[in-house]
């Protein structure tokens, strides 16, 4: 008997992205290059017309309503659990999924079945290529990235955390992939536990990486599979906290990560961080634009 058990599925995790969703959803049931895969919208109760748009111009697209708004992780885990196929790419509602890209990615996985995790290259909308495939910083490489990447985004630190000077087009093993777009191993998923839901936003795809490396599995960049991505459409709405949840979620990461006598700096690293949200709000609130205009945030970690 033949299964019926599709070979991948994709879960877009919404929370007002207006537009954008369904234009996420058409490219993805466009894009058959791996045949039909399991479409779920999962909607961090959303009060815009993007869910009934999906409904109106896709009925047949699953939607989870989670009630409200319970953070990217843990919707990420409840759509996954609705799904069957033993790939399940998460994605922003806020990209589009380039043609041939499922078929891509899904290559990727069969010669190697130590990978669990792949994320394809990502354009910015004027079709620049965003750095999704990074590095685990060391302590030397992390500060000197969070305090001059703003002021100075090619210095050194910045770029050795970036990957800036790898081949944008050449496929490689790295440390961690952007959850904007990840296609998952759902076996390693599940071996790890899935996302951790004590992140809201942000670094919980930094840390499911780390744990899945921890656990003895390889994390690929894939540049046959492209999304472009409208950098923070959904987060702008509220700049301010999403400000503050970058920097707690990296504490978090941090604290998890480091042992043994490292954990004496962890308060010199959260007041460092604190201090760093504070000067991000502050620049934020004095580069303001104008009233009637949708702000959109820099996503880079």
């Amino acid at each position: 008997m033949t299964s019926t058990v599709p070979r991948w599925a994709a879960v877009i995790i919404n929370y007002n992205a207006g537009a954008l969703l369904s234009a996420c959803v058409a490219s993805v049931l466009v894009d058959d290059s791996a045949g039909a895969g399991e479409v779920v919208v999962v909607d961090n109760a959303s009060v815009d017309s993007s869910i009934a748009d999906v409904r109106a111009q896709f009925p047949d697209v699953r939607i989870i309503e989670t009630g409200a708004n319970l953070g990217y992780a843990t919707a990420a885990n409840r759509g996954i659990a609705a799904t069957t196929a033993p790939i399940v790419a998460v994605l922003n509602p806020d990209l589009v999924v380039a043609p041939g890209t499922a078929a891509g990615m899904l290559a990727a996985f069969p010669p190697r079945p130590e990978l669990a995790a792949a994320g394809p290259k990502i354009l910015d909308p004027d079709g620049d290529v965003y750095p999704s495939a990074r590095r685990h910083p060391g302590l030397a490489t992390a500060i000197g990235h969070a305090s001059l990447a703003r002021l100075a985004p090619n210095n050194r630190w910045t770029r050795r955390y970036r990957n800036a000077d790898a081949d944008p087009d050449k496929a490689r093993d790295v440390d961690w992939i952007s959850g904007a777009a990840l296609w998952l191993r759902r076996d390693a998923l599940n071996a790890v536990g899935g996302w951790d839901e004590r992140y809201f936003m942000y670094v919980e795809d930094v840390d499911l990486c780390w744990r899945l490396r921890k656990a003895g599995y390889s994390i690929g960049y894939e540049p046959s599979g492209c999304v472009t991505h409208v950098q923070g459409a959904t987060t702008s709405r509220r700049p301010y906290r999403m400000i503050v949840e970058h920097h707690r979620s990296w504490y978090r990461f941090t604290s998890r990560r480091w042992t043994g006598a490292r954990r004496l700096l962890l308060p010199l690293i959260g007041a460092f961080l604190a201090i760093r949200a504070g000067i991000a709000c502050g620049l934020r609130a004095i580069s303001q634009p104008r009233r009637g205009r949708t702000p959109v945030l820099d996503h880079s970690k």
